[in-house]
């Protein structure tokens, strides 16, 4: 059951990765740093190092910024459409690390990844058609369901 569930939240952070790339890495870090997510004695213990967790906080507000700007390219292209996939999957084997499902839970968040960036990019593409092709509300609520939502997957490992 334990493996399942872990599967399972592997499956929910790529998903986020496929929303905004680097919010996935950037919570499990916190995660990490904040003992939701154990990864003590584990190759994943860097991760919730304060200075990896800076970092990524850093990167993670840049994204949301850029995000933003009119000439961001679309999440589907292959250099956006490949680090959702790589840091899906990433997140999805700090998970899995605190399990010792490492290399199934790197799966799972590389398909969690897939399903994120399709799902996202048509939910932003009806948000923006539904208003008159302003799709900065769209980006705005999906920032807000990445960093949200993220969190709470990483709160989550803690009560498996």
């Amino acid at each position: 059951m334990t493996q399942v569930l872990a599967l399972l939240l592997a499956l929910l952070i790529g998903v986020i990765a496929g929303l905004r790339a680097m919010t996935a890495p950037a919570v499990v870090a916190w995660g990490a740093m904040l003992g939701w997510i154990d990864v003590a004695d584990k190759w994943s213990e860097w991760v919730g190092h304060p200075i990896t967790v800076t970092v990524l906080s850093i990167l993670l507000v840049g994204e949301l910024i850029t995000d933003q700007l009119p000439k961001t390219p679309s999440r589907k292209v292959p250099p956006q459409f490949i680090a959702r996939l790589i840091t899906g999957g990433f997140a999805g084997a700090v998970i899995g690390s605190a399990f010792f499902h490492t290399f199934s839970a790197t799966g799972a968040g590389i398909v969690g990844a897939v399903l994120g960036t399709l799902a996202g990019a048509e939910l932003r593409s009806r948000l923006g058609a539904a208003n008159n092709g302003n799709d900065r509300p769209g980006a705005f609520l999906e920032d807000g369901i990445a960093v949200g939502g993220g969190f709470l997957v990483a709160f989550l490992v803690s009560f498996i």
